[in-house]
């Protein structure tokens, strides 16, 4: 007779082995010197077959290619018209965390752990939610998506992942802080997570009884922040959508472009049953070229952060500065402007430095330079009201207008000048604050360097060319106001 002890040490192996059977490793390498990483097993599942064979379309005319310009990629093989559906993916094809945290019931089982794992996540990091499902899949042999998580990379690009010397090597502070704050949550996450599961029967393990650490953590945030869609999900009021970020397979290759020719098509809201995900040709594509799709008007800070790619040129690019009133003092001296009020504003000067929320308490003083508005409108509009002696003419403008680059000297040209002179007086500061010149950074490229350090050495190059492209928009604008008020007085 088996004594009671001994039939649960037996029931307790036989469900461990079970459990062994049915479960995927999570290790991962933490860099890759290749820009295209491989994917995650040597040889990875047909993706396009297996959107086809659950129900979902892919164009005839559409394969899965590696190459130049942009990696790994959704290509055609022959022409494609305007308006042809490319991919449509069902809902259940989806990839997404089914149940927000908020919303848990307190059953047992390993979605509820994977819940209360989620519920330490702060909002600000989003992606390791969905992560900890993608990982959840990962681990598990029999998973319906491993068709999918078969073609992912084993490894991603992205700054959590360089080498201390390359995150030294971005020259940027706002972004080092950025990644150093990552890494820091994956390490303490991790801890969090040993913590919870140390706990846990294997029955309600959601990674299968494996062990869970800061870089199988990182890959699974990397998955997710380069590759999901925000997509809206159930209606909320006033036909306000909440958000829901998702894994699209096949959809997810499709590279970005700030000139896309393609879009995606959300059909019917997520509660539907015949919700479905479209991607749709905004033009005609020719053979061999890449579907393009536009991520959205972001810096290369996120593109860097989340994706691991720096567009060059990239007109959403900005350089952060803090507002700094004798950084300001400082600017307008080197540029031959003098005024007081930089240090020692006006009562009603410093009122509407409150209302630009330069001042106070509660006060953002991180503005930028570049991307689409050229110059911060908060920034402008705080030069242009210290620069200006004249109450009752700023008191007759807006802060939209103070603030505005496109708006023509609205506190008069002398003022203007000075304004726009002081600004580039700032760009001048920015752009020595970095240890190395454009020429060096050219000449490092030109040399064998890891894939991390050229990335590296390409986002802050691209930088001080933000700052640069601004300088000379700038310059020529008080070049035009200066023969305008030359031109005047004659």
């Amino acid at each position: 007779m088996v004594s009671v002890a001994a039939s649960r040490m037996l029931t307790a192996a036989s469900t461990t082995a079970a459990s062994l059977a049915h479960r995927r490793p999570l290790t991962c390498r933490a860099t890759d010197s290749a820009a295209t990483a491989s994917r995650l097993v040597p040889h990875p599942a047909d993706l396009i077959r297996w959107v086809r064979r659950e129900g979902g379309f892919v164009h005839p005319n559409l394969r899965i290619a590696d190459g130049d310009p942009y990696g790994l990629g959704v290509v055609a093989t022959n022409e494609i018209p305007l308006g042809s559906e490319l991919i449509a993916l069902p809902s259940h094809l989806l990839l997404r965390f089914d149940r927000a945290p908020e919303s848990d019931g307190g059953c047992d089982g390993p979605h509820s752990t994977l819940v209360e794992l989620a519920r330490r996540v702060p909002d600000e990091l989003w992606a390791m939610r969905l992560g900890l499902k993608l990982l959840q899949e990962r681990a598990t042999t029999r998973s319906f998506w491993w068709p999918y998580i078969s073609n992912l990379p084993e490894t991603f690009s992205i700054p959590i992942f360089f080498p201390g010397d390359d995150i030294k090597n971005l020259h940027y502070a706002p972004l080092i802080h950025q990644v150093n704050k990552r890494c820091r949550f994956l390490l303490e996450f991790e801890k969090e997570i040993k913590s919870i599961l140390g706990n846990v029967s294997l029955r309600n393990h959601p990674f299968g009884g494996q062990d869970v650490n800061s870089s199988s953590l990182g890959w699974a945030m990397s998955a997710v922040s380069s590759r999901a869609f925000q997509l809206y999900g159930e209606i909320l009021y006033s036909d306000k959508h909440k958000n829901i970020p998702m894994l699209l397979p096949l959809i997810d290759m499709c590279n970005h472009s700030f000139a896309p020719n393609a879009r995606i098509v959300q059909e019917q809201n997520m509660n539907s049953q015949n919700m479905s995900i479209k991607v749709v040709a905004d033009m005609q594509i020719k053979q061999d070229t890449h579907v393009l799709l536009n991520y959205g008007g972001l810096s290369n800070d996120f593109f860097l952060l989340d994706y691991g790619f720096v567009i060059p040129s990239n007109p959403h690019d900005h350089v952060e500065l803090k507002y700094d009133e004798a950084l300001l003092d400082a600017a307008s001296l080197a540029a031959g402007v003098s005024s007081s009020s930089f240090l020692s504003p006006s009562d009603w000067q410093q009122d509407i430095l409150s209302r630009l929320n330069l001042r106070g308490d509660e006060a953002l003083l991180k503005v930028t330079l570049g991307g689409p508005g050229l110059v911060d409108g908060r920034l402008l509009a705080a030069l242009r009201v210290l620069l200006s002696s004249n109450k009752e003419t700023v008191q007759r403008h807006d802060l939209d207008t103070l603030g505005s680059v496109s708006e023509e000297a609205p506190l008069g040209t002398s003022t203007e000048v000075a304004a726009l002179r002081t600004v580039i007086a700032l760009c001048v500061v920015a752009l020595e604050s970095f240890p190395t010149k454009i020429m060096q950074d050219e000449s490092i490229l030109k040399t064998a360097t890891s894939y991390s350090t050229e990335l590296a050495v390409r986002f802050r190059m691209q930088k001080k060319l933000t700052i640069i492209d601004v300088m000379r928009k700038l310059t020529r604008k008080v070049k035009k106001l200066s023969e305008m008020e030359s031109t005047a007085r004659n």
